[in-house]
């Protein structure tokens, strides 16, 4: 299957058009609250150790999983399926459980891509 992921800042817009919309806002804190995570680094491995100690994360993920096996196996398995992942500035939380959701994905066989819908509100946050 053919999955389009977006994620993005609710501070940068409103959520994108999606079959799936994850809002990690309210029940997973944010990473950045380390000293060490300040900077958008959701590929980076500090990000990803302190996303997955976060309760709840590695659930989310596998159910997310299990739903688009469930749209992998429905009669428009062969239309793109759209994710939206959206955090607060569209980072931490959001940039990482999109990368690790990927490699999820990818790992079961599906195609996937991933957007990184504020790439440019971030460029022009004062420092």
């Amino acid at each position: 299957m053919d999955i389009r992921i977006t994620f993005f800042g609710r501070h940068h817009g409103p959520a994108s058009d999606a079959h799936i919309t994850l809002d990690l806002r309210d029940h997973f804190p944010l990473p950045r609250t380390e000293p060490s995570l300040r900077t958008p680094a959701a590929r980076d491995r500090k990000a990803i150790r302190a996303l997955r100690r976060i309760p709840g994360i590695r659930q989310l993920l596998t159910a997310i999983v299990d739903q688009v096996q469930a749209y992998a196996h429905s009669p428009a398995a062969d239309q793109p399926l759209r994710i939206a992942v959206r955090g607060s500035g569209g980072c931490h939380r959001a940039g990482t459980v999109t990368h690790l959701l990927t490699r999820r994905l990818r790992r079961r066989g599906h195609t996937v891509t991933a957007q990184d819908r504020d790439v440019h509100a971030l460029d022009q946050q004062p420092a």
